[in-house]
């Protein structure tokens, strides 16, 4: 498997922990607390792999950025998350930095 393939999958397994975390309410909801927990440890194990070929720090600014606008996103349109203008420009600039250090990056 490609080393970005594996930090894609990283990185969505990321999400769905994290969308998860929120969705338990605390841990309030065990089941959902702990399917978070599951699909951060599987993500962990994709992100290893990507990170044998892919620089750390680049593999890991990218793995977070992505990370991060996924979670704005959902927050806005699924959790009714507010945002104002200076908070959309910071996550714009987090979008321009995980492209550009793709577009910069060549996996070993």
């Amino acid at each position: 498997m490609s080393a970005w393939l594996s930090l894609a999958i990283a990185i969505a397994l990321e999400i769905v922990g994290t969308t998860l975390l929120k969705l338990s309410d605390g841990f309030e909801k065990p089941i959902l607390g702990m399917a978070s927990i599951a699909a951060y440890s599987v993500c962990f194990w994709f992100f290893a792999g990507a990170i044998k070929s892919i620089p750390v720090g680049v593999g890991y600014a990218i793995w977070a950025g992505v990370g991060i606008l996924a979670m704005a996103a959902i927050g806005i349109f699924f959790f009714g998350q507010k945002l104002g203008p200076a908070q959309y420009a910071f996550i714009a600039l987090i979008l321009v930095g995980a492209v550009g250090l793709r577009l910069t990056t060549t996996a070993e």
